[in-house]
């Protein structure tokens, strides 16, 4: 019987683990409380040192973990999809590199948000319907001044998906925490 390895280090990462991430910005921690048990607010996918992910700042895009790790401060645990074609992921993955990030959240956007880019690339997981409570109310007060600065419905209910549900999927297997360095 083999044991998961609690830490791994850069180079330990095989071509398309999965990054799933937390911190302590106020949008991280209104994603989190969306599900009470939820702890990851970011996700992306690891290729030749980069990881490709989508962010409100730079849109779909590929940056150097390393970099990433030491600007953004983030806890990350990684996870493996066992059936993935990693050459494959990866061209599909350049695909979209420079599209805008969707900070709507909506299913049809032009754009894509940072779990609905890692669907596109590897699409084994389901949709569920979006949800933007706190636990206590069914829209919390940070998902309504959000939308409103937006100056857009909140799409609650609309399919989509988000980084903590994705990482409770059947096809994926934890792999450790990252080491911090």
């Amino acid at each position: 019987m083999s044991k998961i390895k609690n830490t791994l280090t850069i180079n330990e990462l095989q071509q398309g683990d999965l990054l799933f991430m937390m911190d302590s910005s106020d949008i991280s921690k209104a994603i989190t409380e969306i599900k009470q048990d939820s702890i990851y607010s970011h996700v992306g996918i690891y290729f030749d040192g980069l990881i490709y992910h989508a962010t409100p700042k730079l849109g779909v895009n590929k940056q150097s973990l390393r970099s990433y790790l030491k600007e953004e401060s983030k806890l990350v645990s990684v996870y493996r999809y066992a059936d993935i074609d990693a050459q494959k992921v990866k061209t599909e993955a350049e695909k979209y590199i420079g599209l805008a990030y969707n900070a709507g959240f909506y299913p049809e956007s032009e754009g894509l948000y940072c779990s609905q880019y890692i669907t596109k690339l590897i699409p084994v997981f389901e949709t569920i319907p979006m949800k933007f409570g706190d636990g206590v109310k069914e829209i919390s007060d940070y998902w309504m001044k959000y939308y409103k600065e937006l100056g857009t419905e909140i799409p609650l209910n609309q399919p989509g998906t988000n980084p903590y549900q994705l990482s409770l999927s059947k096809h994926l297997t934890f792999i450790g925490e990252l080491e911090q360095f």
